[in-house]
């Protein structure tokens, strides 16, 4: 006898049941949604990339954690670790075949061979909305007011948004000596969050080859990232320790005050905060930077980040295409979401099952199934005639509000019996129409999610 295989999933993986899968799909029904309703179009691009593509320019530690493999062929290829970089690729190698500005979504798995834990997994869900072909403060807004909408369509109402200028701290690495270490300063001060002031410090310091001014750098670093109390002082630091109008900070300064006027504008600015330690590790980010942080459970990370990377299609391209974008990590959300409560119970999609009486029949369930369904009510008949309290019971597990009955005597007369799986309350000798308005007014729309 031919020995089984014992079935089993990768570390890091995981297989989805249809009460993790529902919340998931539904979530990504309603971001669709919000894109669309702003102008963004779907794109799609493969899930392996030459592994040039993808690491030119993500840095060492990007690199420890990317699947990378050589296939068949004998091709250096590598699984996305983000949608970003294949974006990149995507308009320097589809550029004669796009309009300027672009804007896009792109909800895909990505990959990355990092430890996990609570929230984090080695394959999971990015959702990306990005403009490319445009350097305004206006596209820069725009993204953040979808950030605060899509959020709000999938009911996240307590967060912050963490912003930053990554070109107004690079200045402030001009200043201090410390640009060539510019990589390295960037992942030190991106662990702030996760290992605390006093070991950024140390790691500060083990960077500056002058070891008389590497106290004073280090600290100069930590003053700049603390900020002040409210946007506008902490934006006075940062102009102040960046050197100044004199010295180029003064287009990036005011490129912040725009978009925080547009903010005021819109009625959102209470969300977002200036907050010069969001730097976001990755070196292709060149303005604006974000993170968003669960009020309620900050200890998760951010649910979505991002920024603008205006020379990141320049690695593929010889013109300068700026963007700016977005991403929302699904899974990581959606564990924050169930940790604080907001599981969805929804099991199914169904809002009637139509029993399985008599197998002779099934001409006539299947005729009033398909009545049912232009009314607009999703059921599905019942494929074997099992006994009813079989049937009963896998109803009630996929989580199916009203069961249909239908004997050869109404067959006949063109009626049925409509019960509330919930209650047990029945309703005998009714049309087709009247049971679906019936399950119309009796459902709240939140067990009807369409």
């Amino acid at each position: 006898m031919e020995t089984l295989i014992q079935p089993r999933v990768l570390k890091g993986f995981r297989d989805y049941l249809p009460e993790a899968e529902i919340p998931r799909a539904l979530l990504i029904e309603k971001l669709t949604a919000v894109f669309r309703a702003s102008g963004f179009i779907p794109i799609d691009t493969p899930v392996l990339e030459y592994a040039e593509i993808l690491l030119r320019k993500s840095g060492g530690e990007t690199e420890k954690q990317v699947f990378r493999f050589e296939d068949n062929g004998g091709r250096d290829v590598a699984l996305r670790f983000d949608l970003t970089v294949p974006f990149a690729r995507f308009v320097a190698e589809h550029k004669g075949e796009l309009y300027f500005p672009f804007k896009r979504y792109h909800i895909a798995k990505v990959w990355r061979g990092e430890k996990p834990q609570a929230g984090r997994y080695r394959e999971f869900v990015q959702c990306d909305f990005d403009i490319v072909g445009s350097d305004s403060a206006a596209a820069d807004f725009e993204i953040l007011q979808l950030m605060k909408t899509s959020l709000d369509a999938i009911g996240v109402d307590t967060c912050t948004i963490k912003i930053n200028h990554r070109g107004i701290f690079n200045r402030f690495l001009d200043r201090i000596g410390m640009r060539e270490q510019s990589e390295e300063v960037l992942r030190a001060v991106d662990r702030l969050a996760k290992v605390g002031e006093d070991e950024v410090r140390s790691q500060l310091e083990a960077l500056i080859q002058d070891r008389v001014s590497a106290a004073a750098k280090a600290q100069d670093i930590l003053d700049y990232i603390r900020g002040g109390d409210s946007f506008e002082e902490t934006l006075s630091v940062m102009e102040r320790m960046a050197g100044g109008p004199s010295e180029g900070a003064a287009e990036d300064i005011g490129r912040m005050r725009k978009i925080r006027a547009m903010m005021e504008a819109a009625g959102i600015e209470q969300f977002f905060v200036l907050d010069p330690s969001i730097t976001r590790g990755l070196d292709y980010y060149t303005g604006i930077v974000y993170e968003t942080f669960l009020d309620e459970l900050p200890e998760l990370g951010s649910v979505c980040s991002g920024g603008r990377y205006d020379n990141l299609a320049g690695l593929y391209m010889k013109e300068r295409v700026p963007g700016v974008g977005s991403s929302i990590g699904l899974d990581r959300l959606l564990a924050g979401l169930e940790t604080l409560g907001g599981k969805t119970e929804i099991k199914s999609f169904l809002d009637a099952e139509i029993f399985c009486l008599d197998e002779e029949l099934m001409p006539c369930y299947q005729k009033l199934a398909v009545e049912l369904r232009r009314e607009g009510i999703a059921c599905e008949v019942f494929p074997d005639p099992r006994k009813i309290s079989q049937q009963y019971t896998v109803a009630e597990k996929k989580g199916i509000p009203f069961g249909i009955l239908l004997e050869k005597p109404e067959a006949e007369k063109n009626i049925l019996t409509l019960k509330d799986l919930r209650t047990r309350e029945t309703f005998e000798g009714i049309t087709p129409e009247k049971a679906a308005e019936k399950i119309r007014a009796e459902l709240p729309i939140t067990v009807r999610p369409r």
